[in-house]
């Protein structure tokens, strides 16, 4: 299992983002993905996910409404646009899919939002 991540970045407050995150090694278009994050000196959190069929998803309070999850599985690609972001979303973003009880991870991006 694979996880590609792309699209981290230096972004100012207001601003918006995509994340970008390629699968390879399993079959993507099965399962759930996730994105989290995790910001310095802070435990991982749950961000958002989205089902097989991208007909569920789930947001973290602090993202509804401003982040939107989504994925294309002809491509094998997850995405989270980012819109409205704020210095308190600067993390490392991770995207996530869990398989036979075990997790995955991408090997993380970098989004700053700072003036």
């Amino acid at each position: 299992v694979q996880l590609v991540k792309s699209g981290g970045d230096l972004v100012q407050p207001g601003g918006s983002l995509t994340l970008s995150c390629a699968a390879s090694g399993f079959t993507f278009r099965n399962y759930y993905m996730r994105w989290y994050r995790q910001a310095p000196g802070k435990e991982r959190e749950f961000v958002a996910s989205l089902s097989w069929n991208s007909g569920h998803t789930n947001y973290a309070d602090f993202v509804k409404g401003r982040f939107t999850i989504s994925r294309d599985n002809a491509l094998n690609t997850l995405y989270l646009q980012m819109d409205s972001l704020k210095p308190e979303d600067t993390a490392v973003y991770y995207c996530n899919v869990a398989i036979a009880s075990v997790d995955y991870w991408g090997q993380g991006t970098q989004v700053t939002v700072s003036s």
